[in-house]
């Protein structure tokens, strides 16, 4: 009985021709594990010798024998010579079959499923546009009373519209006394026309009072209580507690009670 030998795999080698053959090398792995006791098998490399009517009706080139996986079965020999045969191992081919690569199976797979599944969607893409349709069919009745509804809402909604300039324009004159002033004003001036005595100036405020007030400005934004000052020269009178927080927060303008000249 011959010896009969499968390779699969590509090319490791050249293309090499000769007159009726042509040959090239391939390696294969050996098995990852072993028997108890024995070694693991190591690489093998083989030489090929295909007949060039046979190689030709492969379709393979120099260059894509190098990148496609192919299918070898023949019979080994060792009566080649070395030039010849760099491999361990000689093999004369009698059939050679290039293998379809992952992207083949995967490019051809897919359209027929595909094909399956446009077919079958097909029919449920008819039912939703008719399921579509009647949905339609049902609102048309009651589109009318919605959208009269609808146009209530928006002749309400402009009617309000036109009412609120006419009402913010009636409550704007009640605003006389403005909220971030103290009570009982009689006017603001402004911080630098204010005059204080020396009598004032060496007098020290209690600092606890004073930081009250402070706390207060910071918290309201105003003073708790206007300053008294004299019409016309705007000498300070009384509230030199509060002239001095109005300094300590730079408010530009104070709001004050006038005491007229006897």
């Amino acid at each position: 009985m011959p010896h009969k030998m499968t390779l699969t795999g590509s090319a490791t080698g050249p293309l090499r021709e000769y007159d009726r053959y042509v040959a090239f090398d391939m390696r294969e792995k050996g098995s990852p594990s072993a028997p108890k006791g024995l070694k693991k098998s190591t690489f093998i490399s083989y030489t090929v010798f295909v007949a060039k009517k046979a190689f030709n009706k492969t379709g393979l080139t120099k260059k894509s024998i190098m990148h496609e996986k192919i299918l070898i079965q023949g019979e080994p020999t060792l009566d080649i010579p070395i030039d010849e045969c760099p491999g361990e191992i000689g093999i004369i081919c009698f059939q050679i079959t290039v293998l379809p690569s992952k992207n083949d199976k995967e490019a051809n797979e897919p359209k027929d499923k595909k094909e399956v599944k446009q077919e079958v969607s097909a029919p449920s893409e008819v039912q939703k546009n008719s399921e579509y349709t009647k949905q339609e069919e049902k609102q048309d009745p009651v589109s009318q009373p919605v959208a009269k509804e609808e146009k209530k809402e928006a002749e309400t909604v402009q009617s309000e519209s036109k009412e609120t300039p006419i009402q913010e324009k009636k409550a704007a004159p009640k605003q006389k006394q403005l909220p971030t002033q103290p009570k009982g004003i009689q006017d603001v001036v402004s911080f630098d026309e204010i005059i204080v005595p020396e009598a004032f100036l060496k007098t020290r405020p209690n600092p606890e009072k004073t930081q009250k007030v402070i706390d207060f400005v910071k918290r309201t934004g105003y003073l708790d209580e206007p300053l008294t000052i004299e019409k016309g020269s705007k000498i300070l009178k009384d509230g030199y507690r509060r002239y001095i927080v109005a300094k300590t927060v730079k408010m530009e303008k104070v709001p004050v009670i006038y005491e007229y000249q006897k």
